[in-house]
């Protein structure tokens, strides 16, 4: 009778001790699952419970995270790296902690160095100039202003569309 006490007790000891082991693991890998990957420069739509009334975002440097009607939140990748967001009711109460990881773009991007100065391109087929965070502060100045000067040629002739001479 001692002997199937001590042959039980151990392996219950050894289910627990399992069971501790493998805890962390089990931790890491869901909060990894749960993680919203975006890349930078792009938004992705996650739908959280109704009741959410209040965002904080870690750090809004790397994600912003925007909540619209019904639940719906825009992400937003604004900086390379890892933050997390948390979603709050009306009373304060914690709905949903999340891990947000901002990554590079998806498209063909490539990196021109001159020294230590650098250029972004998007090579998706042909060319283009690309703002990138990291870029060189001429180039990424430069690029800003071309962008900037040919939104507001359109919004212009935009303005003007429809009417005739």
């Amino acid at each position: 009778m001692r002997k199937k006490y001590l042959r039980h007790r151990a392996r219950v000891c050894l289910l627990v001790a399992a069971a501790v082991l493998a805890s962390p693991a089990a931790v890491a890998a869901e909060s990894t699952a749960d993680a919203i990957a975006v890349n930078v420069d792009q938004a992705k739509l996650v739908k959280l419970p109704g009741k959410v009334a209040t965002i904080v975002v870690g750090n809004p440097m790397i994600a912003d995270v925007t909540l619209q009607p019904g639940g719906m939140i825009v992400v937003t990748g604004k900086g390379y790296g890892a933050t997390n967001f948390i979603a709050l009711d009306r009373g304060g109460e914690i709905l949903v902690d999340r891990q947000i990881q901002v990554e590079g773009p998806s498209d063909r991007l490539v990196t021109v160095y001159r020294g230590i100065e650098r250029e972004s391109y998007s090579c998706m087929p042909v060319c283009q100039r690309r703002v990138t965070l990291g870029d060189s502060d001429t180039y990424f100045n430069n690029t800003i202003g071309q962008a900037g000067a040919l939104s507001s040629t359109a919004a212009g002739n935009a303005g003007g569309a429809g009417k005739t001479n």
